[in-house]
């Protein structure tokens, strides 16, 4: 029997909760109302036809605080019902991946009628969240109790609540039983092992589950690296003639665990079913502004922005204060050189122990200047990235992404690049690059996971005391769980950490030939990394939605940047090394042409290499091509079937004018 979404009942009195809904303290009794019918209302009335509840009953809203706190679920058939509609992928019983479709649901692995868990929470959430930020305006011209929250038709209204400051936040509840199962499994007991990168796609979803998947794997990329450094590092330490043969090393190493990443990453995201997944048409996002008109793509009414005027912004604003930052850090950097000849001349002067601890104070001042100076950049970049007003999310993150990649490697290598081939100090080189890359680590990990962890400690006393204080005979086991979870703080995406990877992928591909032990070093951070990141997703912030993901985007152009920058240094420190200038003792200018023939010649190389390796392995391309040639072939028995009704209706219309 079919099963439509005006079946469905939307008032079942007890159900899972899903996701909260936190509302402002004075929001009005009308808004209130307005928002729970549009919830509840069926699809073709215009709501989401969601179940929807206060957190708080009446008698409990007379006890307990935080009475605008309301939860929101679904029914099985109509999240089943939602996974068809945003097209999310399953495997089926002949073992391809295919877009799950209700009337077609007993042809996919793992489903039962009597099974909850053929969608996966983190699934399920996403589906809310979709189904939410579908409800539009229809014949509202503004929110019910707000006359100056103006709408539109087709208006996004849960976008239009939160930039109302109406709706505070929206967030995906924990699950408790398979929060604890997941931490069992993954970095409660600190061991050496493979990460349940399944477990953590089908809580968190996919972006996050491919975020540790690529920190997993650089670790163990990493290893090589660190292997062959530790010998070099005991034998030849101070002999810095014999970096030739780890520079070349490195050239081949980047090129390469990049390649064979997108291979691995290809082969997940299939098994997930995200790599087959089509993508959603981009709505505008919740910032974006502009005089109200008709979007000649969609012809739904949206605000519009002329091009030239974001273009303006761009290049007569965002781009010469980016040079000004980068200006600024040069200037620190230099008094950094100035700190380091001081602190040398004091050395050379007295001799004493202190000074030789003194020696590597401007490092370490330096290091974590240029920590905080990448924070501050990152709230600047984030506000002109917004003031820029781009429409989509996308542009908007690839902007951010540009503007902080560019002063984060101005910040964090020019003074590396200034020591390697200015002043061409190789013993300074290694002890910058060493504290440099120590101080940052050790600083990352209290700044990103032990302060968050030890304030949320705190928080969470707080809420403990505050329930047990209440009534004994109210059930308070959600509320705290609620509560608990408001208070913590938003997860803001793979940003920070992927770009705290990128920077160690420079530190250890650029220079760490002059010191060896830079791989080493990040393979310990990493493997203390995995846990203090995962204890941050499951204990510090609140849980993410989460978002269907085919690769980890333009950190992958990201890296592969970095690689090209890498052969180039390489082969310049490899063209400095006193042994390869003792083949070339009359002529300096031979020595600098074949330089730039080996770079020449090892970047074609590199991108031979990159076409060389498939992106996807043999067998998900035949795969993705039958699923094409299916995809093809239905669309033509379809076009067939419709042209047959149409020859019939023809036939039939022609016999009734027939006399």
């Amino acid at each position: 029997m079919k099963v439509t979404l005006s079946a469905l009942d939307t008032h079942e009195s007890s159900f899972t909760p899903l996701v909260v809904i936190e509302l402002a303290q004075d929001v009005k009794e009308e808004t209130k109302e307005w928002l729970k019918n549009r919830i509840i209302s069926r699809k073709k009335d215009g709501g989401a036809q969601l179940l929807f509840r206060p957190l708080l009953n009446k008698y409990e809203k007379e006890t307990l605080e935080n009475q605008n706190l309301y939860l929101v679920g679904a029914s099985r058939i109509r999240l089943l019902l939602g996974a068809e509609a945003v097209g999310l992928v399953k495997e089926c019983g002949d073992d391809t991946m295919r877009a799950f479709m209700y009337g077609t649901r007993h042809n996919f692995k793992g489903f039962d009628d009597d099974n909850d868990d053929f969608l996966t929470m983190a699934e399920r959430q996403f589906i809310i969240k979709h189904e939410l930020e579908s409800l539009r305006a229809r014949d509202e011209k503004m929110i019910p109790g707000y006359p100056q929250a103006k709408l539109y038709p087709g208006k996004s209204l849960l976008r239009r609540l939160l930039t109302s400051g109406i709706v505070i936040q929206v967030f995906p509840l924990h699950d408790n039983e398979a929060l604890k199962k997941l931490e069992d499994t993954w970095y409660t007991r600190f061991t050496v092992k493979y990460q349940p990168i399944d477990s953590i796609r089908g809580y968190f979803g996919e972006t996050i589950a491919l975020y540790f998947g690529f920190l997993e794997y650089f670790t163990f990329a990493l290893i090589p690296v660190a292997v062959l450094g530790l010998p070099y590092y005991l034998f030849v330490w101070e002999n810095y003639d014999k970096y030739v043969v780890f520079a070349s090393f490195n050239l081949i190493w980047s090129t390469v665990i990049l390649e064979v990443w997108k291979r691995g990453c290809a082969s997940m995201t299939y098994r997930w079913g995200t790599l087959v997944m089509k993508r959603q048409f981009e709505e505008p996002r919740p910032g974006y502004h502009g005089v109200l008109g008709i979007n000649s793509v969609t012809g739904r009414e949206e605000p519009l922005y002329p091009s030239y005027k974001r273009q303006l912004r761009i290049y007569l604003v965002s781009l010469p204060f980016v040079c000004l930052c980068l200006y600024f850090s040069l200037f620190v950097m230099m008094i950094y050189f100035d700190m380091e000849a001081w602190a040398l001349d004091l050395h050379e002067n007295s001799r004493s122990e202190w000074t030789s601890i003194l020696l590597y104070v401007p490092s370490i001042i330096y290091a974590i200047v240029i920590e905080i100076m990448n924070r501050l950049y990152r709230y600047a970049a984030e506000f002109l990235t917004s003031w820029e007003n781009h429409r989509l999310e996308s542009a908007y993150q690839n902007h951010l992404i540009l503007k902080v990649l560019v002063f984060n490697f101005l910040n964090c290598f020019a003074s590396l690049f200034y020591i390697a081939f200015v002043l061409r100090d190789m013993k300074l080189l290694r002890q910058s690059l060493a504290t440099l890359l120590i101080t940052s680590q050790i600083f990352n990990q209290i700044v990103e996971s032990l302060l968050p962890y030890w304030l949320q400690k705190k928080q969470h006393v707080k809420v403990k005391k505050k329930v047990q204080a209440l009534k004994a005979d109210i059930d308070a086991t959600l509320y705290e769980q609620v509560v608990l979870e408001k208070e913590m703080g938003t997860y803001l995406g793979t940003f920070d950490d992927y770009l705290e990877l990128f920077l160690q992928f420079g530190y250890v591909s650029l220079f760490s030939c002059v010191y060896p032990l830079a791989a080493a070093f990040a393979v310990l951070n990493n493997l203390t990394e995995v846990n203090s990141d995962a204890l941050k997703m499951c204990r510090v912030f609140k849980r993410p939605f989460s978002e269907p993901s085919a690769s980890i985007g333009v950190w992958q152009l990201a890296f592969e940047t970095m690689s090209v920058i890498s052969v180039v240094t390489n082969c310049a420190l490899i063209g400095m090394s006193p042994q390869v200038n003792a083949l070339f003792p009359e002529s300096k200018a031979d020595l600098i042409l074949i330089v730039l023939a080996v770079e020449h010649a090892l970047l074609a190389l590199k991108f031979i290499l990159a076409f060389a390796i498939p992106d996807k392995p043999r067998h998900i391309q035949m795969k993705l091509a039958r699923l094409e040639f299916e995809s093809l072939e239905a669309l033509k028995q379809q076009m067939k079937h419709v042209a047959e009704n149409l020859k019939e209706d023809w036939r039939e219309g022609g016999k009734e004018e027939a006399p």
